[in-house]
């Protein structure tokens, strides 16, 4: 009598995360990251990456987002499935906007107003690639992987230890795992769901300042289309912190120098407390 193998459930891939369910017009259902012990909660940039995908699904052929902004509303967890209801507030001669609420349980854990927009010509201008940095075969993989698995993060040197001991930065580099298709609009949802992976507070030290917390609201810009799944360095940088919240702002660049992407996150960063204090 042979003994029966057990085999792990495997992971699904970034493809499969953005391949959603269309359940009705404009109703959307996606599947998650498999939860486990320490992290039964969703990552925010799949939730994201998901609700831009729901909406690219509905807009006219040829048009693209230019910009989201998405508010984290409730915690949302992996063992659900997330049903995806889009609005569609517009559709222009060159601009279509939806808005798009993720939700579990009967309850709206984020909302996400999105612009898609028609390629057109005009003036050039983009912040620089920073030169002088280590490639990222050069850089250790980041210590939270677990946290967004279908993610290849490298942090850039100088690192700083973070509460639990982890070495972060705020400079990294960040792809897909597995290859992803062609099409324009899968590489921008996975660059969303990549532009949540770090924080612009890493390399900040200041008395009872937490490095990060949880997301508040996230938005991306996008500029010129890049393969999520090619080594991009999404460079970021704190703008402000107080009354219990951070906000960060960054950019993310092909190898080459092109500027595919701006965002800005807003954190919660409530001070820890102290014990007896």
């Amino acid at each position: 009598m042979t003994q029966a193998h057990q085999f792990e459930p495997q992971l699904p891939t970034m493809a499969a995360l953005l391949d959603l369910e269309e359940l009705d017009r404009d109703l959307y259902r996606g599947i998650n990251e498999f939860p486990t012990a320490d992290r039964p909660t969703l990552f925010g940039g799949q939730v994201a990456a998901q609700a831009l995908k729901a909406a690219g699904l509905t807009v006219p052929e040829g048009r693209l987002p230019h910009s989201m902004h998405g508010y984290f509303l409730r915690t949302g967890w992996r063992a659900r499935p997330i049903v995806f209801k889009v609005e569609r507030d517009r559709d222009g001669k060159s601009f279509s906007a939806r808005r798009v609420s993720a939700l579990q349980n009967g309850e709206v854990i984020f909302d996400l107003t999105a612009s898609f927009h028609v390629e057109e010509s005009g003036g050039e201008y983009g912040q620089s690639l920073p030169v002088g940095l280590p490639g990222p075969g050069d850089c250790a993989p980041e210590p939270y992987s677990h946290n967004f698995p279908n993610a290849d993060a490298r942090p850039v040197p100088p690192l700083r230890r973070d509460a639990n001991g982890n070495l972060i930065s705020a400079t990294v580099w960040i792809k897909t795992r597995e290859r992803l298709a062609d099409d324009l609009l899968t590489h921008a949802c996975a660059l969303t769901y990549l532009s949540d992976i770090a924080t612009g507070f890493a390399n900040v030290e200041v008395d009872r300042l937490p490095s990060g917390g949880p997301s508040l609201d996230h938005a991306v810009w996008f500029r010129t289309p890049l393969r999520a799944d090619e080594w991009n360095l999404m460079q970021l940088s704190p703008l402000m912190a107080g009354g219990a919240r951070g906000l960060y702002g960054g950019s993310i660049h092909s190898v080459d120098g092109t500027l595919g992407a701006m965002l800005t996150q807003e954190a919660l960063m409530r001070p820890p407390v102290v014990p007896g204090a």
